[in-house]
């Protein structure tokens, strides 16, 4: 399972979503899809728009989590 970990990077930075939509330019509603792990995709485009805001890397806001069957 892949994991979208921007709720944890959000509070390292001690960043809000409505803070990181103005750095960012995207809607605030899709950020918040993203953070609560609901997106079922990211494009490339969003995922550097968020590194750039966040100053970290495509790494520290994805996770493969592997099954546990």
């Amino acid at each position: 399972m892949i994991n979208i970990r921007l709720d944890y990077v959000l509070l390292d930075r001690r960043m809000k979503l409505k803070d990181l939509a103005e750095a960012t330019g995207l809607a605030v509603n899709n950020l918040s899809i993203l953070k609560t792990n609901k997106a079922r995709a990211i494009r490339f485009s969003t995922l550097e728009l968020l590194c750039k805001a966040l100053n970290c890397t495509a790494g520290d806001l994805i996770e493969y989590v592997p099954d546990t069957e």
